[in-house]
């Protein structure tokens, strides 16, 4: 008997929970972006086919900011789908920053370090499970 093979359109993505100090990286997607047009996140993207996460992780860093982290602990998997259909696992990771000279892609218009106690007034809400996450665990003892 034949198995039927189903095509899923699936990625695996990871994203940096980069601090310094008291405070978060974030990024602003530019304005006629095709993904979540104008929205605060965090820096970091969908891997290659087979990419080792962390190295995927610093190669979009470097790619969107122009920055080197470290990669210092894994904060969370999270599952959705894009608004084009595209299924995600994504996977967040504390970072902090270890160098490199800002320069952001031309995905993003704007980057800033906004206070970890503020920062879900800028960031989308899809994020705010990191920071309670970061706070509850006191992570900032290790960064």
């Amino acid at each position: 008997m034949k198995k039927e093979i189903i095509e899923v359109n699936f990625r695996l993505a990871a994203k940096a929970f980069i601090v310094k100090g008291d405070q978060l990286f974030l990024i602003k997607r530019a304005e006629d972006d095709v993904q979540k047009p104008g929205v605060w996140e965090i820096p970091g993207g969908r891997l290659d086919l087979g990419e080792d996460p962390i190295l995927g992780l610093m190669r979009e860093i470097r790619e969107e900011t122009g920055m080197y982290v470290e990669v210092i602990y894994p904060m969370s998997v999270r599952h959705f789908t894009r608004d084009d259909g595209q299924i995600i696992t994504m996977l967040v990771f504390l970072c902090k920053p270890r160098g490199g000279y800002l320069k952001l892609s031309e995905e993003h218009s704007v980057s800033c370090w906004e206070d970890i106690d503020r920062c879900k007034e800028k960031l989308v809400d899809f994020f705010y499970k990191e920071i309670d996450l970061y706070k509850k665990l006191d992570l900032g003892r290790i960064v």
